[in-house]
């Protein structure tokens, strides 16, 4: 049979029962804060994966980098043109072979630049001939001209002293006036004439040089005119004009070539410049003369900088860099290469490795390591000015932190990561 309980028994089982619903309450609310509280767990990431860099205070060297390639300078590289028009009739030399200034390149051919040789050759023999036969025929006109001048002078003499003569007899009475006047008139009439004939004796030697002169002008004028036939012919040979090597031949056997055409192109191997293209927005600070090194894979050749484009092309500026060092074996035109130039100095500066995505006057997010958890935890830096793998800490970092320089947007969404 059923016993009643008490009352009393009743109650604390009752109360016993909301005190462990209270205490069940308390924990659970006690766990959830400290859950709430709890950072959210850090992605783990290989440390091999990753490129951690320490920050560290010292001289910087600003550099910039770019890709380029070697070019003969400009007085080292020649294009051949044809100097007449022609066809190509045979191409000597190939590119690739050492020439110097007579060596033969190719060949043209072209009827009308003979013909007009042979033209000029025979207009100058025939003038040649005509000035030999118009120099006998004026030698012989001025010939006859000094004969009648001596005859007159003669004449004049004989008078004369026939006039002394009678001078000296009419004062002794022995001839009279009129004889006297008569040889003084006849010795005066031909002084007149000796001295008309004396000035055309001068006049006509002038003529003479003149109409030799006139025609030897006509001679020296076709004489040029058959030397530039005659180079004319000889240019269809087309000569590399200076020493160096072989570059390109841009034409065939058979194509027909205007003045002017390029035929062939010869450089110097051995004086090259450095062409390099550098970052329009790494180019602001170059200026004519700075330092600069080029990296042949070869070699690494010292220079400076000579010229700097005024205009950007594809987003690049090109910069002429003078070699200043012996060219290392294999070095040629056309050869890709490194090159950096030097910008400045900058002494007592907090540096560290370029980050993946870090661009020069700067904020951007950074994991700064802690070696006694190894977790990351990213921070805020502000970033100064850049070299080619290294950039200026302005704030967020101290000499010794340690930080990801790697690609990290994929761990974008955290602030901490655990490296292992």
């Amino acid at each position: 049979m059923d016993i009643q309980r008490p009352a009393s028994v009743a109650r604390k089982k009752k109360m016993r029962q909301v005190a462990v619903a209270v205490a069940g309450l308390l924990v659970v609310g006690l766990v959830s804060v400290v859950l709430a509280r709890l950072k959210p767990a850090a992605p783990t990431v290989e440390r091999a994966t990753v490129w951690v860099d320490t920050v560290k205070r010292g001289a910087m060297l600003r550099q910039v980098r770019g890709l380029g390639t070697l070019v003969p300078v400009d007085e080292a590289r020649r294009w051949i043109p044809a100097a007449t028009q022609g066809r190509v009739e045979r191409i000597v030399l190939r590119p690739g072979a050492e020439v110097t200034p007579d060596t033969v390149v190719l060949e043209l051919s072209d009827p009308l630049a003979q013909q007009l040789l042979d033209e000029a050759e025979q207009q100058l023999l025939a003038t040649e001939a005509d000035l030999a036969s118009l120099d006998a025929r004026l030698q012989t006109e001025r010939l006859n001209q000094r004969s009648v001048a001596a005859t007159v002078e003669a004449d004049f003499e004989q008078a004369r002293l026939e006039k002394e003569v009678n001078e000296d007899l009419a004062r002794d009475g022995l001839v009279s006036n009129l004889v006297l006047k008569q040889s003084t008139v006849r010795a005066d009439s031909l002084s007149t004439r000796n001295r008309l004939e004396q000035e055309r004796v001068k006049v006509a030697e002038d003529n003479i040089r003149a109409q030799l002169k006139a025609q030897q002008a006509r001679i020296d004028q076709l004489r040029s005119l058959v030397n530039l036939r005659r180079q004319q012919v000889d240019q269809l040979r087309v000569r590399a004009g200076m020493h160096g090597v072989l570059e390109q031949v841009p034409v065939e056997v058979g194509q027909q070539v205007a003045p002017g055409t390029n035929l062939a192109r010869v450089a110097d191997p051995t004086r090259l410049k450095a062409e390099l293209r550098i970052a329009e927005t790494q180019a602001r600070d170059l200026t004519i003369g700075q330092v600069a090194s080029v990296d042949t894979r070869n070699g690494i050749i010292p220079g400076k900088v000579i010229r700097i484009d005024p205009a950007a092309q594809n987003g690049t500026v090109t910069v002429d860099v003078q070699l200043e060092g012996p060219l290392p074996r294999g070095a040629r035109p056309d050869l890709s290469v490194d090159g950096t130039v030097e910008l400045e100095r900058l002494d007592n500066v907090l540096y560290v490795g370029r980050p993946a995505f870090g661009q020069e006057q700067s904020t951007v997010g950074l994991f700064k390591l802690d070696p006694a958890t190894g977790e990351a935890e990213r921070v805020q830096v502000q970033l100064g000015r850049s070299s080619v793998n290294t950039i200026e800490v302005i704030t967020g970092l101290s000499d010794g932190d340690q930080v990801v320089l790697s690609d990290m947007s994929a761990w974008d969404q955290f602030e901490r990561i655990r490296l292992r």
